[in-house]
């Protein structure tokens, strides 16, 4: 098999993944998208070393070794981005990506310069 078959699936992976994470808005499809893209990777990886040992006619495989690694952590990327996507959804309501931009909460005044004004205004106006 000739390597050209894997890197072009692995590249319409790859950028299938990549266009899913510039244009999805919800956090679950952006992590799947992320998914893919790690996949995508790790098929690069087996079909390289496939390809190196076949070439050299080594037997240490460290591209496959690689990609059980990359397979474990994407595992736990995975855990710890459903847990936030999960709080944040119990949080805010929604896993919309453009609404959760403005992460800061709204308060009575508008910042710390506003109540510093209407301080000093009341004491202008109990001078007068």
């Amino acid at each position: 098999m000739h390597l050209a078959y894997p890197a072009v699936l692995s590249a319409l992976l790859f950028c299938t993944g990549l266009y899913g994470v510039l244009a999805r808005r919800n956090a679950i499809l952006v992590l799947m998208s992320v998914e893919l893209m790690l996949n995508a990777v790790n098929l690069n990886l087996v079909a390289f070393d496939v390809w190196l040992s076949r070439a050299a006619e080594e037997t240490l495989h460290s591209g496959q070794a690689l990609t059980l690694f990359t397979i474990a952590i994407a595992a736990a990327e995975i855990g710890i981005g459903l847990a936030i996507v999960l709080a944040v959804y119990r949080n805010r309501g929604t896993s919309d990506i453009d609404k959760l931009r403005d992460t800061a909460e709204s308060h009575e005044t508008d910042g710390p310069d506003d109540a510093l004004t209407a301080g000093k205004t009341e004491k202008a106006e109990a001078t007068a």
